[in-house]
């Protein structure tokens, strides 16, 4: 079953997707894209189901085949603000922002969206494994993600970021219990599980 080009037809359509939902650190990146209607590349799937390597063939393709991208990022220190889900709504518009065309409708992976402007939008749970231009958007903020964790990795090499990318593996709480937490942990999230509230 492949994916679908479009969810309406004859619309100048974005897709939008996140990376980031789930981590302990760094911030949760968005992007958005908008395909021509011929675009076409055997590898394209759900990001999930890429390899890394996949997904970083991809992206220069997407990047110089899509009509227009955007990509947003939206820091640890946003997310204790107005929360992950807030944050991540915040992340997908202002991609949608930076994208060069303004489109007519805008597709979104998952079941929680703003509007945004005033443009038409529809939510698609497992969007990225339905539509390419969600697809083609997940895999722009994952791999732009995946870079800047490689990146703070290197100033924080103890939690091993450029493997778990922030994610709560067993090795990143550990690290987490044996040095502490770093300016891009988000403190409003449960770090660890034995604990409730963080100590700051």
């Amino acid at each position: 079953m492949g994916l679908k080009k479009h969810f309406l037809k004859n619309q100048l359509e974005a897709g939008t997707d996140e990376a980031g939902r789930g981590c302990l650190a760094g911030p949760v990146v968005a992007a958005a894209v908008i395909l021509p209607k011929n675009f076409e590349h055997p590898l394209l799937n759900d990001s999930k189901q890429l390899t890394e390597k996949q997904r970083e063939l991809l992206r220069p393709y997407i990047e110089e085949n899509a009509l227009a991208f955007g990509v947003a990022f939206v820091d640890e220190l946003k997310i204790d603000e107005i929360n992950i889900l807030q944050s991540s709504i915040l992340a997908m518009h202002k991609s949608i922002g930076k994208l060069a065309i303004v489109p007519e409708h805008i597709i979104v992976d998952g079941n929680k969206f703003k509007s945004y402007k005033s443009i038409p939008h529809t939510t698609i749970i497992k969007g990225d494994a339905k539509f390419m231009s969600i697809a083609a958007a997940s895999v722009l903020a994952k791999t732009y993600r995946d870079e800047f964790m490689r990146k703070i990795d290197l100033e924080f090499p103890n939690y091993c970021w450029k493997k778990n990318k922030g994610y709560p593996t067993k090795q990143h709480r550990d690290a987490i219990r044996e040095f502490g937490i770093t300016n891009y942990h988000r403190k409003s999230f449960r770090l660890l599980p034995e604990q409730l509230k963080l100590d700051l």
